[in-house]
């Protein structure tokens, strides 16, 4: 394997030293360092971070190709200075049997730019009525150990009950995208001043609530571990603020374009901020930070959505919700929260590593660690277009806005899958 020294990079933001990258951990840190055999690479400036983790990807294959494919949406991550990330099971086929999620651990596996963990399917077919193979895709290849319907929601209290029964057996999750369906039967964004204005159905507030406070009593009443997706509005997370207070096992995620667009995006009528769940309000985003740094919500996740172009350019009420985030989280991170670098580590990287069980994912540099780290260049600002992502789909809200932070190098097990912010392969 290669041995790469890097000098004079700041540590999670910590004072200027060496590291040393060999046989895929981290071999040596200190100033003045020497290794002649070590490519080197030089941090001046560059702050290291442990590689970030994304719990809430959409990779898109199988079934999906035209819009991305696992090497392509584990380009585009590493180029975002991550080194894992979860992959949603709303694929065609779904991943909802061993042999799906085994595929896309594979294809993972040969792209070689970040480690892919396969989401299963909480039910078959993601429709609701019947659990899908959870313990089967758990004994997998693959190891699952997170379960999702992300895109549906798991409604049924009497399925969700056994599914968070069954994955307590081997210390898994259930990851809900919170939505009453009932509820939201035809909405198009978020209920509001701007839906009323606008004339277009409203996806309210208390459709997501509703959803989290149920299930975190089923999570406290069995016992078992509860992921809530993209939270988004300030009524979640006082509910999750008590759940965790009186200590059921509940986390949360929340993506970047919720901390920092608004349902006023919506008054374009351009389809590329139609995402489920919708754009909030102001109030919500000051709910999210806020949560955020507390702890309340523990990891920031992409919810990276590919789509076709005929999938986005079309009518609103026609188009597909979701966004591209994989390229860009981390600038929104840092423009979110400013270089708080130690907050940035523990949201987009321990957090997820610990939530996901990925052993070797999470840590900061350190003698003995296994090499997964990113280093970023916070002095950098730079102007999003879309035509240079990795992605196969173009559909980012943050086109042509200037953003801080750039990815200069992304390591995995001491590897370089980007150098110069440029992917290696």
């Amino acid at each position: 394997m290669s041995a790469y020294l890097i000098t004079n990079v700041s540590v999670v933001g910590g004072a200027p030293t060496d590291l040393l990258i060999r046989d895929g951990v981290v071999a040596g840190t200190g100033t003045g360092l020497a290794a002649p055999d070590a490519t080197a690479v030089d941090g001046t400036g560059l702050v290291a971070l442990p590689g970030l983790v994304d719990l809430h990807t959409h990779l898109r294959e199988p079934g999906r190709e035209d819009a991305e494919t696992v090497e392509s949406g584990s380009r585009a991550a590493a180029l975002g200075g991550y080194t894992a990330v979860c992959a949603m099971a709303n694929t065609s086929p779904v991943a909802d049997t061993a042999g799906v999620v085994e595929q896309v651990w594979r294809l993972g596996r040969e792209a070689g730019l970040v480690d892919v963990q396969p989401i299963g399917a909480v039910t078959v077919g993601l429709a609701g009525e019947h659990l899908a193979e959870l313990g089967a895709m758990a004994d997998s290849a693959a190891r699952v150990r997170i379960f999702s319907d992300d895109g549906h929601c798991v409604a049924d209290p009497r399925l969700m009950r056994r599914a968070l029964e069954y994955v307590k057996a081997f210390d898994g999750i259930i990851a809900q995208h919170a939505e009453e369906p009932r509820l939201t039967e035809g909405a198009q964004m978020h209920e509001g001043e701007v839906s009323t204005r606008l004339g277009l159905t409203g996806w309210p507030a208390v459709a997501e609530e509703a959803i989290i406070a149920r299930d975190v009593l089923l999570a406290e009443h069995v016992g078992s571990r509860l992921h809530i997706c993209h939270v988004s509005t300030a009524g979640s997370v006082e509910v999750l603020r008590q759940a965790k207070a009186r200590g059921v096992r509940v986390t949360a995620e929340v993506t970047p374009h919720h901390l920092l667009l608004t349902d006023e995006k919506a008054a374009t009528y351009d389809p590329v901020y139609k995402v489920n769940p919708p754009l909030r309000t102001d109030s919500d985003i000051a709910a999210l930070r806020a949560a955020l740094a507390e702890g309340v919500i523990d990891v920031i996740a992409t919810d990276h959505a590919p789509h076709a172009v005929e999938d986005k350019e079309c009518e609103w009420a026609y188009a597909r919700p979701g966004m591209l985030g994989l390229e860009t989280a981390l600038s929104i991170a840092l423009d979110v929260l400013g270089p708080q670098w130690d907050l940035i580590a523990e949201r987009m990287s321990r957090a997820p590593a610990r939530i996901a069980g990925l052993a070797d994912h999470g840590h900061d540099p350190a003698p003995g660690v296994p090499a997964n780290l990113t280093l970023v260049d916070p002095a950098v600002r730079r102007t999003i277009e879309p035509a240079e992502l990795a992605s196969r789909s173009r559909n980012t809200p943050y086109a042509r806005m200037t953003l801080p932070g750039r990815i200069v190098a992304t390591f995995l097990r001491g590897e370089p899958t980007v150098l110069d912010g440029k992917a290696v392969k």
